[in-house]
This record gives structure tokens, sequence and C-alpha cells, in this order.
């Protein structure tokens, strides 16, 4: 029998074992989706039931886990995937810009013509500048950076087809006074009045305590996605823990802080270090144990999902994760809707 047989077989069995996947196919069209939900609904495991959390002064009852759309559709529709997502209580769906993102914003379009007014939809673009962390920006540059992160936002409604988004981001956010300056926040209330965009955000893994602390200062923002572990603050450049950060339980004062200034705050790359990289060497699944109390410990959830879990735990109100299968959408919802069973 050719390999081409034996797949086409495979598949099959997978939408007799469950009539999900024929729906899946037909809603589709993507014969893979298909098998994925086939799977996913053959092994008879039901979801637990999500929870939500109200972000910052945007006053959204969020998912506690939100649907990063960036690379999961940057290359390809997945509408089987976010509909799942969606009807299983995942209301938050993030993406970004088509120079960073590809085709992610365009790819997303579809799914939000169904939902679009049910969700909290985010997107975000970098500040054009190449400035250093810790580098004072002239107002020149402030207004230039300004002009096109608010060209990027027009050009992310059109991908999207829509004339809104909730929330729009200075994506890698690593400059404070970048995030500060009177330029870029003109920039977005004049978005704001304009009716594109109701909040601003910022997403930062890099110099990520100063720059929250700039966001908390300015009273300007209503959301930040931070890349942080339970060991602390992850490192971009590094790809590991920063050096130096304290673990996350003792970055609580700053978290509390921002969230008494209205910012909901959304976890990211919470369990990225656990991965590794082949160059640098696999990572390692027991790197945040010592963090851990004898509960989480003791759980059934894998490695991933005790980080996601703990830091749901320790001062955040949602954790984003980008998800491109149906088993890697289950696992993750399962760790963010069962996270208080393990905080003792």
């Amino acid at each position: 029998m050719t390999h081409d047989a034996t797949t086409r077989r495979r598949f099959l069995g997978y939408l007799a074992a469950a009539g999900v996947g024929a729906q899946t196919l037909l809603r589709s069209g993507d014969a893979w989706a298909a098998v994925d939900a086939a799977r996913d609904e053959a092994d008879g495991e039901s979801w637990p039931e999500m929870r939500y959390r109200r972000l910052g002064r945007t006053g959204f009852e969020a998912s506690r886990l939100v649907f990063g759309c960036g690379a999961a559709l940057s290359r390809g529709r997945k509408d089987a995937l976010l509909e799942r997502a969606f009807e299983s209580g995942v209301n938050v769906f993030d993406v970004g810009f088509r120079p960073y993102y590809r085709d992610a914003e365009k790819n997303l379009a579809p799914f939000l013509k169904k939902v679009r007014d049910r969700i909290f939809l985010i997107s975000k673009a970098m500040v054009p500048l190449d400035v250093e962390p810790d580098e004072v920006i002239s107002v020149a540059q402030a207004k230039l950076g300004a002009r096109g992160w608010g060209a990027a936002l027009d050009e992310s409604l059109r991908e999207l087809e829509v004339d809104h988004v909730d929330a729009y981001y200075l994506m890698a956010s690593n400059n404070p006074t970048v995030v500060g300056s009177d330029e870029v926040l003109g920039a977005f209330e004049a978005a704001k009045a304009a009716g594109k965009v109701s909040h601003l955000g910022l997403s930062t893994h890099q110099n990520a305590a100063k720059v929250l602390e700039t966001a908390i200062e300015s009273g300007a923002f209503s959301l930040a996605t931070l890349a942080i572990t339970p060991a602390g603050w992850y490192d971009w450049e590094d790809k590991g823990i920063l050096s130096g950060s304290a673990p996350m339980k003792q970055l609580a004062p700053q978290l509390e802080r921002a969230r008494e200034a209205g910012i909901g705050l959304v976890g990211m790359k919470a369990g990225r270090y656990l991965a590794g990289r082949k160059f640098l060497g696999w990572g390692k699944a027991d790197a945040f144990d010592e963090h851990y109390g004898e509960k989480l410990m003791a759980s059934e959830l894998s490695a991933f999902q005790r980080s996601y879990a703990f830091v749901l735990e320790h001062g955040l109100d949602a954790v984003n994760a980008d998800m491109s299968t149906f088993a890697h959408l289950r696992e993750n919802f399962a760790a963010a809707a069962t996270s208080n069973r393990y905080l003792a």
C-alpha cells in the first residue's frame, strides 16, 4: 500500500471515529483540521469550563486563555481551530501587523466576520525606530515613530476587514521613552477619536520592568502583555531567564501596582524556556520546579501547563499562547481553566 493510501485510510478512520471531524471538514475545508478534530473527540475527554477575569480598565470579562493568532495564522487559515476555541469559551484573540506576522491578520478576517461583536480583538505593531532599550529619543524621532505606528494600524484594519480593534499595542516595547512619549500617546488618542481603537496596550519581552513602570506612570495603558516565567522575567535576547531577575513571586508588588493602575496583565513566554532551542541545547522540563508548591507538583499537568497555571495564579489576568493544533489548544485551555486548583 502506498504512503498516500495509508494516510487516506488513517484520515477516514479518524473521521469515522467522530462525526465532528466530517463537520469540521465541511465547515473549514481543512482536511488536517478535521483529523485533529476527530482525534480530539475520539478520546472522549471533556474540557473544563473556562474561567474569566476583568482586563483592567477595559472592563471586558476575558477568558484566562488568549488565542495568539500570529504564528498560527501566518501561513494559512485555521478557521476550525479558531471556532473550537471560541465555542469552548476563549473570547480574546491577539494578532499583529504584516511585516512580522505575514498573513495572520488576513487569515483571521473570515473568522472575525462571524464573531466580531462577541470577542475582544487585539492587534499590534512595532514603533519603527531603531533605538537601544535605554536610549533617550528625540521629539523628531518620537514623531516619526508615532506616524509609522499609526499608519500600521490603518493597514491592520484593512487586513482584518474591520473598522475598529478593541486594543492596539506598542509591540515589542523595550524603550521607556518611546512608551511614554507624548507623540506616541497622541497618535493613539487620534486613532481613538477616529473610532479605530478603544484601548492602548503594549507587549514587552526586554527591559520589561522599566517599560511596565513607565506604563503605570503614564496612566494611558489598559493592557500589558509581559514575557514572564515562574523564575522571573524572560529575556528575548538570551532566550532564557533575565540575568539577575527576581523570581515571579517577588515581582508581585509591581504587577499589583500595574493592576491597581487599571492595566490588565497578560503573560507570554511562560513556558518557552522549558522548550529551549536546538542551537542553545534543548530545554529542561524541571527548570521551574523549585518555584512550585506541593499541590502543583503533584498535579497531572505537563511541565508547560504548570508554568501557565503558576503565572496565572501569581499576578496575571490571562496568558497568551500561540496554538496551531487542537491538541495544543486543549492543553493550554486546561491549564488556564484549572489553574486555581493548584495554588495551595
